[in-house]
């Protein structure tokens, strides 16, 4: 007889369940060669905020994340199931599950573009809404010197000081990504206490003695570098500070002797994606977000 799974309703996840779900997803990321969950989810998870979960035995064999909806963003979710305990019903269960939490539209993101993924969004009615690509470079090409505009300082974040202005100016940059656009000081905070989290390479740029444009770099394990995010105030376009950021930001992993540098581009952002090829990325992977309504 099959060992019986309980599906456990959204809830506040206690520690076991936290390092269980934890574990699942690090075994995910080794069978497939792709991490099943974003930043934003693992963030969550470690956070003890509430998910959903199916346990067999009292061990945890697949996990989703949700976050509600928005005035702005339908309800949008995350989930993986354990290697070992696939083709058993339970990504169709949990996907099914997200459904009902969402009580309208719904958006599941898959990482890796991974062809049963892809299977079970069709199968369930859900259609590829978004791509976000994965580039990257070896860190140790060659790089074009940082060339800064008349009028613009480039200095680095100093944790205490630059929050409230780097998250206005981060609004406004991404104000047609509310995912983005929409982080509080707490997700700052979030990520100033991560063991990732170095000031040296969070480059600001200023002009006039405000804040014009940033980029934060992170690094990964395995020696892989991070275009983390770039963004740019609206009233500072036009003075090339995308590529100046990028370049600054790319000439800091290089000297910290990564292997690889790394980036996410939204497939629809064509502008952003030229200028990462001509700085030698190339398509690595891609994340596809799937829509029902």
């Amino acid at each position: 007889m099959g060992a019986v799974s309980e599906l456990r309703a959204r809830g506040t996840p206690g520690d076991g369940e936290v390092a269980g779900a934890l574990a699942l997803a690090e075994a995910a990321a080794d069978a497939d060669g792709v991490g099943p969950l974003s930043e934003h989810a693992l963030l969550a998870l470690r956070g003890g905020r509430p998910g959903l979960a199916i346990s067999e035995g009292g061990v945890v064999v697949a996990y989703a994340h949700v976050d509600p909806a928005t005035e702005e963003e339908p309800a949008a979710g995350e989930l993986v199931v354990h290697p070992e305990h696939r083709r058993r019903g339970h990504g169709r269960r949990l996907l099914r599950a997200l459904k009902d939490e969402a009580g309208g539209p719904l958006r599941v993101w898959a990482h890796g573009d991974l062809p049963a993924a892809a299977a079970l969004a069709e199968s369930e009615g859900m259609a590829r809404v978004r791509a976000l690509f994965q580039m990257r470079r070896p860190a140790a090409g060659p790089l074009p010197e940082t060339r800064v505009a008349e009028g613009v300082a480039l200095r680095t974040f100093e944790p205490g000081q630059d929050e409230e202005a780097w998250l206005k100016v981060n609004a406004r940059a991404f104000a047609d990504h509310p995912e983005q656009g929409a982080w509080t000081m707490a997700d700052v905070r979030e990520r100033e206490a991560e063991e990732w989290f170095d000031p040296a390479g969070f480059f600001l740029a200023e002009r006039d003695g405000r804040l014009a444009g940033f980029h934060w770099t992170k690094t990964h394990p395995g020696g892989i570098g991070e275009v983390y995010v770039v963004g740019v105030d609206p009233d500072a376009q036009g003075l090339g500070l995308g590529r100046t950021l990028t370049l600054a930001g790319l000439h800091h992993l290089r000297d910290t002797g990564l292997d690889q540098i790394m980036l996410y581009v939204d497939e629809s952002n064509t502008a952003a994606v030229r200028l990462y090829e001509s700085l030698g990325f190339t398509r690595y992977a891609v994340d596809v977000m799937y829509g029902a309504s």
